[in-house]
Order: structure tokens, then C-alpha cells, then sequence
């Protein structure tokens, strides 16, 4: 069953919808889509439903990146007990890095170019470019979240890297754990301990969205989630009366707490989000068995996003803030907000596919097969020639 899941269409899907969500409230939050005139017709609750929820499609991503996560790491050593530490991190430096550090040269070459919205804020204190190191090194070494608690939102471009400081913090340890729990029965009680405690952080934190949306503690249950469903899916049959009720329920929870919003709902409203999302996930199994998939043209572009979703989430910001210099928000008019938001996404769609074709696949295969080079000589015994008169 796993290896018929490495390139799962429904786990795009979801994907591809994460991302659109996040795109759609970062466009929103500049332009402000909810005043344009073509869509008075749209309900009001709609329009915030789609528009206002984009960390609700972070909490998607987290749930994905956990499932994931695991299924790769026990397709690699079997069982998670079993996982090579150093390996697990090569790979995740493969992956990560090299695409982060070309973003963050953009944004930073743009900031001190001193484009808007690639500046920071006073948070620097008169010193911008120094804070720009301090920022940068936040970003790589994943508490860029923390940084933003200390002194708010204080880049427009930079901030969004808020989630990869949760998601690779969760990853530092989640080997170790795996090592040192060993027994799957251990490491889904440890992931029950992390559902649990989120909300619970999020109740004590409910007035500060800095910390109930982006605190590491915040954030990790959603992850955690995703961890104890790849850790069940194989056990649970893939066909049976019971699968679609389950994931109708699925998609009607998650519309349900999309369409009640974030505000009023800080400390469930992410578990709920998170448990729809893992349900789906669990019988992603379920449209290989059935032979199902997603073929229409609006399944087939949001499987797209979900492909390049990584390069979407790093490099959509630069193309948003660019645009925020070239067309200011109050200067474009509303007839062409929704011209200028197809653009947007369709840019950005094709600026993250040539990345991961031309640079961030290449770069990943290289730093690996570098990694299993040197793994290979250092495990070889030393060899020399015998001395000879």
C-alpha cells in the first residue's frame, strides 16, 4: 500500500487546495477582493469563508507534512525505529534548504534595494541591513516564529516562513523520538500527548494570534495528527460501507469550521481543520484500490499547486510583493483586482514549476547522491597499496 501512495493524487489534491487557500488570503489582504463589485452577488459568509481562512490551509499542510514524513520514512528503514538520524536530516536539508536560501536572497537583495514590501520595519532599529542577517538566520535555523513574537510583524515578505519554523522544528526531534520511543505503540502516544496539548496552549493564548496561530506548541498537534494517521492507515481496510460516510463528514467538518472562521474559534477550530484533514488522508488508500481520480480541469490545476506547493508557498510572496510596488493596492481599481488576481496565480504556478524543474529537483538529487557518496567511503575499509622496494 505505501509504495502505490508515493505519488497519491488525492494527497496533491489537498495540497493544491492548501496553498490556493494561503495564495488567495495574502492576494486578499493586499487588494481586498470582498470590495469588488462583480462579487457583491457572492454571500458575504462565502467570500470570508474562501478568503479569510488562509491558516486554516497551513493546518492542512501541517497534517499532510506529518503523514507524509512518516510514510517516507518507513518506506526508507521500515519502521521508524530503524531510521538512519543523519540520513533523515540529508534528506531534509536536500529538500529545504536550497530553494529557502534562494528566496531569502531575493527578498533580502530586494529589501535593501529598498522595495516596500521587502523592507523591515522598525523592528531593526534604524539598522536594516543588520536585521536582515538576524532575520535571514531565524529563517535557516527555524525560529523565525519566535523572532516575529519578540518584535511583531516586521517584513511582509519574510514573515510567511513563520510554518517552516514549526514544521522543521517538529522534524529536528522527530527521529530522535523515533529512536528513542522505538515501538509504534509509543510514538503514537507521544503524538496523542501533542494533540493534546495544542489546544490547550491556544486556550491560554486565545488573545494573541502571534502565539495561537504560530507557537511552535500551537502547531505541532496538526503535525502530530498527520504522524499517528500515517501510523494507523495501513491497518485500517481501504474499502468498506463506512469509508465514504467518513470522509463526507471529513469534507462537511472542515467547510463547516472554514466557513466559521478563525476569529471566536482560536483553540478548536485548528484541531477540527487538522481531524477532517486526517481522516481524508487516511483512506487516501481508498482511490488506488477503487481506481479513482481527480481528471477534471480544476482537480488536475490544484493537483499542479499541490506538486510545487513547497516552491508556491516560498516564492508566491515575491511575486506579490513585486506586484504590490508595481500597482500599489490603492491604486488599482476593483474591475481589475480579479484580472490581476488570475495573473497572480498563474505566475506564480509557473515561476514554482520552472524552479523545481530547473533548480530545486536538480539540487535535491545532487546533495543526496553527494550524501550517499561520502556515506559509502567513510563505511569502506581504508585501503592502500603495500609498500614496495
Amino acid at each position: 500500500m505505501l509504495d502505490k501512495l508515493t505519488r497519491n493524487a488525492r494527497i496533491d489534491l489537498l495540497r493544491g487546495i492548501a496553498i490556493l487557500l494561503v495564495l488567495l488570503l495574502h492576494f486578499h489582504l493586499s487588494y481586498r477582493l470582498d470590495q469588488i463589485a462583480l462579487l457583491a452577488w457572492v454571500p458575504e459568509s462565502i467570500l470570508q469563508m474562501l478568503l479569510r481562512n488562509g491558516n486554516y490551509g497551513v493546518t492542512m499542510f501541517f497534517v499532510i507534512s506529518g503523514f507524509l514524513i512518516t510514510r517516507t520514512t518507513q518506506q526508507h528503514w521500515d519502521r521508524l525505529g530503524q531510521v538512519d538520524v543523519l540520513g533523515f536530516y540529508a534528506n531534509r536539508f536536500a529538500r529545504i534548504i536550497p530553494p529557502l536560501l534562494l528566496a531569502l536572497i531575493v527578498i533580502i537583495v530586494l529589501g535593501c534595494a529598498d522595495l516596500p514590501s521587502f523592507m523591515n520595519s522598525d523592528a531593526g532599529n534604524g539598522f536594516p541591513n543588520a536585521f536582515f542577517f538576524i532575520a535571514g538566520v531565524s529563517v535557516l535555523t527555524f525560529w523565525h516564529n519566535v523572532l516575529m513574537q519578540h518584535v511583531g510583524y516586521f517584513n511582509y515578505a519574510l514573515n510567511i516562513y513563520w510554518s517552516l519554523s514549526v514544521e522543521e522544528i517538529f522534524y529536528l526531534f522527530f527521529p530522535l523520538l523515533c529512536l528513542l520511543l522505538s515501538r509504534q505503540r509509543l510514538i503514537l502516544l507521544a503524538c496523542c500527548l501533542l494533540i493534546i496539548t495544542g489546544p490547550i496552549y491556544r486556550s491560554i493564548h486565545a488573545d494573541n494570534e502571534l502565539y495561537f496561530m504560530y507557537g511552535y506548541w500551537a502547531c505541532f498537534d496538526a503535525i502530530a495528527l498527520g504522524v499517528a494517521t500515517a501510523l494507523i492507515a495501513p491497518r485500517v481496510p481501504q474499502l468498506g460501507w463506512y469509508v465514504m460516510p467518513l470522509q463526507y463528514g471529513a469534507v462537511l467538518l472542515i467547510t463547516f469550521t472554514f466557513w466559521q472562521g478563525i476569529i471566536g474559534h482560536e483553540i478548536f477550530g485548528f484541531s477540527l481543520i487538522a481531524l477532517g484533514t486526517a481522516v481524508l488522508l487516511l483512506f487516501a488508500g481508498s482511490d488506488v484500490e477503487k481506481g479513482r481520480t481527480f481528471t477534471s480541469l480544476s482537480a488536475r490545476s490544484l493537483r499542479l499547486m499541490g506538486r510545487y506547493s513547497y516552491e508556491l508557498y516560498l516564492f508566491h510572496i515575491v511575486l506579490l510583493g513585486l506586484l504590490r510596488t508595481l500597482i500599489p493596492p490603492e491604486s488599482m481599481g476593483s474591475p481589475m483586482k480579479l484580472v490581476w488576481l488570475f495573473i497572480y496565480l498563474i505566475t506564480s504556478v509557473l515561476l514554482a514549476k520552472v524552479i523545481a524543474y530547473y533548480f530545486s529537483e536538480p539540487v535535491n538529487t545532487k546533495i543526496r547522491a553527494a550524501f550517499a557518496e561520502l556515506r559509502l567511503k567513510k563505511s569502506m575499509p581504508d585501503f592502500r597499496l603495500p609498500d614496495t622496494e
